[in-house]
């Protein structure tokens, strides 16, 4: 992966097209995010097209001493997809962008109408061993400081709606401040894994962050959490009850 740096001239130039920058701070090295994956919660079952379904909420938190910063770009309106940098701070020096870290997509939906960043989180129901037997069909995420996730974190950067009602825009930011996370609620469009058709037994709902690797972080110890959960069928109706929560683990006995 490649990874550049922007000089301040090109800085310069970027800010008068309009792009996005970030200032450097005054003195050390690079600023990385820190994701951390909350364990999944508000779990409720409901019922929707002929399936039963296990809403959950999400909600991932950044704990380091940089910010998550996303900037989506495209040539042309043709181009469905726009191509997502993460651009690092770097104090006393030029920020940095890695290129090609994902891609970003305008989303139409009951309940969403901006720019998603593509598979930010995934989430599986697996065995208790670890085969993944149902995945999440999500469509993407609008990044955003949803929620202060320290007793005092620094102000506000990320709180637009994403390029709500914006489909022909050709660059966007996102992203997640240092002491906030971003935040789903249960049965929000991809909120949910279906239970139809899973014999009873002992499953682990898992949230992953960054399941691919392609954000630079601090940490990735911390981008995975899950709960062990028991589902029963009575009457043709499924109960779920939570046996355990395990925080930093995609295993959970």
């Amino acid at each position: 992966m490649l990874i550049r740096v922007l000089p301040a001239l090109m800085l310069s130039l970027l800010l008068a097209a309009g792009a996005w920058a970030i200032s450097p701070r005054d003195q050390g090295s690079p600023l990385l995010p820190d994701l951390e994956q909350e364990a999944p919660s508000q779990l409720v079952i409901t019922r929707a097209g002929g399936e039963y379904r296990l809403g959950f909420r999400s909600a991932v938190r950044n704990v380091g001493a940089g910010p998550l910063i996303i900037s989506g770009h495209r040539s042309e309106r043709s181009i469905d997809e726009m191509v997502a940098d993460q651009v690092i701070t770097e104090a006393g020096a030029p920020n940095a962008v890695v290129n090609d870290v994902g891609s970003l997509r305008y989303v139409v939906s009951p309940d969403h109408r901006h720019w998603h960043l593509l598979a930010f989180q995934r989430y599986a129901l697996t065995t208790v061993g670890g085969k993944v037997v149902v995945r999440d069909r999500k469509t993407g995420f609008c990044l955003g400081d949803r929620y202060a996730a320290t007793s005092s974190p620094e102000g506000k950067r990320y709180t637009s709606r994403c390029g709500l009602g914006q489909p022909a825009r050709l660059g966007i930011e996102e992203g997640i401040s240092p002491g906030y996370g971003d935040a789903y609620d249960a049965n929000l469009e991809g909120q949910y894994l279906p239970l139809t058709g899973l014999p009873n037994g002992r499953y682990v709902l898992v949230h992953r962050v960054n399941g691919d690797g392609r954000l630079h972080e601090l940490r990735a110890d911390n981008d995975a959490a899950s709960v062990l959960l028991s589902l029963r069928w009575r009457d043709g109706v499924p109960r779920v009850n939570v046996l355990a929560v395990c925080a930093f683990s995609a295993r959970c006995r």
